[in-house]
């Protein structure tokens, strides 16, 4: 384009020619462009342009360019103008800048803006090219976030070492003298340094478990089974607290393709934490079921519950409501699900009605290859 501008003969013909070429570039390009003049009010404003700010073109053009900036970026941009129309001085004029801009729904994003300005007929016109910065600032932070975990990862690593020695020194040291002791009063103190000791190593664990390099192991799980061996790992302690348990698992041979101990690891996790819920007793229900070609498994108590507040936190890291609880169960469990190509970590929870988790894995491709034989 810049060569046939170059080669302009001159004839009004060829002038228009070009000046409708370019204009239905910049109308198409994937850059917004937007025209203002000296007085702030939109001139031009192309497709790219309504993409990004969600404004279309007769409901801006003529407006003030205000309604696209946030008041403190549309104070920095009448200054930076008014210099130039008083002194001709280009400052930040013909420089990419960065600034937050406003789309038509409120929502507010990152944005850069390099302006240029044309003088036609001893007026001024500013012609901005913003590009949204959303999704190279969001790539930009996993790369930093990534970075982070990589380097706390390797920290967590050697503390949990440095710690975990001495922890089983200690944990040694208190069996024996509970073993060796008829007192009563200093076989509690043992008892509940062993239990603290206990609670440290499930810490150090949850911290390992949370840093190191994921690994899936895949192999048909059959989730009828592996169910029925979670409960049968918690009932006497359901029954201690008596608390019921009902257990409605299809049918059918429901089989995924995953980590059968990772997998063991998210349901017992939640399991345990329904029992932790009912500290009077109640009910936990766990059911399973084929849907849409996915297997829907899930696990309700009638415990506390969870408050509308806390509800959006349960998932990060390290946040707990749990008086010994490290805060990182749930963080794993939803990221195990994720690593098998999970759907949905669903939850449902009213406070003082209890929770209910709902989890979707695929089913096994094997299993979906039989069920359409048998049909």
């Amino acid at each position: 384009m810049g060569s046939l501008i170059m080669g302009n003969t001159g004839s009004k013909e060829d002038e228009n020619r070009e000046l409708m070429i370019l204009k239905h570039a910049v109308e198409n390009t994937n850059e917004a462009f937007v025209t203002i003049d000296q007085n702030h009010r939109v001139l031009f404003f192309n497709k790219a342009a309504e993409k990004i700010f969600g404004y279309g073109r007769k409901e801006i053009i003529g407006h003030d360019l205000d309604v696209i900036m946030t008041p403190t970026c549309s104070r920095n941009h009448r200054e930076a103008v008014a210099r130039y129309v008083k002194t001709r001085i280009p400052g930040r004029i013909g420089h990419a800048a960065e600034m937050v801009a406003s789309r038509k729904n409120g929502e507010t994003f990152p944005a850069s803006i390099s302006f240029s300005v044309t003088e036609v007929e001893e007026q001024l016109f500013f012609t901005g090219i913003v590009r949204d910065l959303t999704k190279t600032q969001e790539l930009q932070e996993q790369v930093m976030q990534s970075e982070r975990l990589a380097a706390l990862g390797q920290m967590v690593a050697e503390i949990t070492h440095e710690i975990k020695n001495p922890l089983m020194m200690i944990g040694g040291f208190a069996q024996q003298l509970t073993k060796e002791t008829d007192d009563e009063k200093n076989l509690k103190k043992l008892n509940i340094i062993t239990e603290e000791i206990r609670r440290l190593e499930r810490l150090l664990a949850d911290l390992k478990e949370f840093h190191q390099v994921r690994t899936i192991v895949s192999e048909p799980v059959d989730i009828r089974e592996l169910l029925e061996k979670v409960f049968s790992l918690v009932q006497e302690e359901c029954e201690r607290q008596n608390i019921q348990t009902e257990v409605t698992l299809d049918e059918r041979a429901l089989t995924v393709s995953g980590d059968r101990g990772r997998l063991e690891q998210v349901f017992l996790n939640l399991v345990k934490n329904a029992i932790e819920a009912m500290e009077r007793g109640g009910k936990i229900l766990i059911q399973s079921r084929l849907s849409g070609g996915q297997v829907e498994i899930m696990v309700k108590d009638e415990g506390c519950g969870i408050s509308e507040q806390d509800r959006d936190k349960v998932f990060a890291p390290f946040f707990t409501t749990k008086k010994h609880g490290t805060g990182l169960g749930l963080c794993i469990s939803k990221r195990i699900i994720e690593d098998h190509g999970g759907s949905s970590f669903f939850l449902k929870s009213e406070k003082g009605k209890g929770t209910t988790f709902k989890i979707r894995l695929p089913l096994y491709r094997g299993a979906l290859e039989g069920s359409a034989r048998n049909n």
